[in-house]
């Protein structure tokens, strides 16, 4: 008799030992919308919007962009988030409806501490209506009082009651879509997208954005002003790179995914139209560009055009930057060579010395056309992505018929 009791209480426990598992592995966040902070510098809150699906994918919210973070992991009470084509990958502790933990990327040697709470829908907490409009064309400086890092940007905002969307475009490429508000006279904007976190504040008096400071992540800060100009414009991007005196020609031989040489001599390239692409997989504004030039290489075959991207990669082994590479083009689609060109840093001085017949690299992406016969016909550093809207039509109206009419040479 007690043999009996004693086999059913071991029955029942194991039912329930099975059951508990059961419901810990079925266990996962909340779908639905959610909130997430990231701690920059100075304790200052990044926050984003984001859904996460019933089938656990979660996707970023950033005014026009949606960010898609597929690979989801769970274990008990753990999660990891990873972007498909990133290196930066969310750890952290759930409950159905919260996620404390880290955003890492351990090529970089960054952790950035972060918060997700379930429920959530607005963007910055707004407690006061806005005192100011931002609507307009904004002619920014960054780093105004340092010679050595000043740089000028455009700022581009649409103003809707409170919520704000635009972008800052710079000589070199731009902000992505940037997402906020104005509350009395403060203006917030902030942005992530997997690979970059910004995070955006100003007071506005009148038309002009005085004490303004960008956060990168919690590793970068720097302050900005801005003045509202209608008429104003960057310098063109055609004209920031060049080749030196003494170089007639682009040269380069760098490893492709296959482990082969690969070189603008090879047959592959002779007597065709060329486009080289400088960028890194680790690049929003180079992941933006590429699907263009992937979609545009599927959709437009001509036996006279080729394209061929040189990646200089945040990988700290070659092993490591060469899988990177093969992420994007598997995601992607490119079905043009990537070659490796630089791991272990994307270090535009470094890069330099890897292509000294150019005046430097100075923005990743940058786009070097060359013509039928090998001779460089333009250069032009950087990237007006789809964030910048006009800007990103224009370069695509310009993007094809330049290489139209070198094709027609």
């Amino acid at each position: 008799m007690f043999q009996h009791i004693l086999s059913k209480l071991v029955l029942v426990l194991c039912a329930s030992v099975f059951l508990l598992s059961c419901n810990r592995e079925l266990s996962k966040p909340k779908a639905g919308e959610w909130r997430a902070t990231l701690e920059t510098m100075e304790q200052k809150q990044l926050p984003f919007l984001f859904t996460f699906s019933e089938n656990q994918v979660l996707t970023v919210l950033n005014a026009g962009e949606k960010v898609v973070f597929d690979d989801v992991t769970i274990v008990g009470d753990s999660i990891i988030i990873a972007h498909p084509i990133y290196e930066g990958i969310f750890k952290g502790i759930f409950t159905p409806d919260s996620i404390t933990g880290t955003f890492i990327n351990r090529s970089l040697n960054r952790a950035v501490p972060f918060k997700m709470k379930q429920g959530r829908k607005e963007r910055f907490d707004v407690s006061a209506a806005p005192k100011a409009i931002v609507t307009g064309t904004w002619e920014a400086v960054f780093s105004p009082d340092t010679k050595a890092d000043r740089y000028v940007a455009k700022g581009m905002f649409e103003q809707k009651g409170h919520k704000v969307t635009g972008t800052f475009r710079t000589t070199t490429g731009d902000y992505r879509y940037l997402d906020g508000s104005v509350e009395n006279d403060t203006l917030r904007l902030s942005t992530f997208d997997g690979a970059h976190a910004f995070l955006f504040e100003a007071k506005v008096q009148g038309d002009t954005l005085m004490n303004g400071v960008f956060y990168s992540g919690n590793h970068f800060k720097e302050p900005f002003t801005a003045r509202k100009n209608e008429q104003y414009e960057l310098p063109k991007a055609d004209s920031l790179t060049f080749l030196r005196d003494g170089y007639e020609k682009l040269e380069f031989t760098f490893p492709n995914t296959n482990g082969e040489e690969v070189s603008l001599d090879d047959k592959r390239f002779q007597n065709k139209v060329v486009i080289v692409q400088i960028m890194g997989t680790w690049c929003p504004n180079c992941l933006d560009e590429t699907r263009y030039f992937a979609d545009y290489y599927k959709n437009n075959k001509n036996e006279q055009l080729e394209f061929v991207s040189l990646a200089f990669e945040h990988a700290p082994t070659k092993e490591k930057a060469m899988a990177a590479i093969s992420r994007l083009k598997e995601k992607v689609g490119v079905q043009y060579p990537i070659l490796l060109a630089q791991f272990g840093s994307s270090d535009k001085k470094k890069a330099s010395q890897k292509l000294p017949m150019l005046s430097g690299v100075l923005s990743y992406p940058t786009t070097i056309f060359i013509d039928k016969t090998g001779t460089v016909r333009k250069i032009h550093t950087g990237f007006n992505g789809p964030a910048t809207g006009a800007k990103y039509d224009d370069f695509v109206k310009e993007f094809e018929g330049f290489v139209k009419m070198l094709l027609a040479e």
